[in-house]
């Protein structure tokens, strides 16, 4: 079983930065897809970073120049400068072996058949 967890989340104050950690249980494949989402409550899951097999990433245009996804000891990590109130959110990592690229990669249909972390709690105070 594939077991993803979420971490590196916190309360920042306006202009802070926070970085998010993804890790994986066992995981076979040499190569994947990872997407970082967020929800709100009360809001749609949105997506925000996407990286894909080959290294290419895609942001969303609320988080360019701020956010950064990026492959390492962990699965995924997701660095986030310059935060906003409206950044907070739960923030939550998929993988799966495949993905979209451009703007199809950022919606979490796309990631049904996706493994899903628990999410880690960003709140970014005003």
């Amino acid at each position: 079983q594939v077991q993803l967890v979420e971490s590196g989340g916190g309360s920042v104050q306006v202009g802070g930065s926070l970085r998010l950690s993804c890790t994986a249980s066992t995981w076979h494949y040499d190569s994947v897809c990872v997407a970082w989402f967020r929800q709100a409550p009360h809001r749609e899951r949105e997506g925000v970073a996407v990286i894909d097999r080959n290294g290419n990433t895609n942001y969303a245009e609320f988080v360019k120049g701020r956010f950064t996804i990026s492959r390492g000891n962990a699965i995924s990590y997701l660095q986030m400068n310059n935060l906003k109130p409206e950044d907070t959110a739960m923030y939550y990592c998929a993988v799966d072996q495949a993905c979209y690229s451009g703007s199809l990669g950022l919606k979490a249909e796309s990631w049904g058949g996706a493994y899903w972390g628990q999410g880690t709690q960003v709140t970014v105070s005003s």
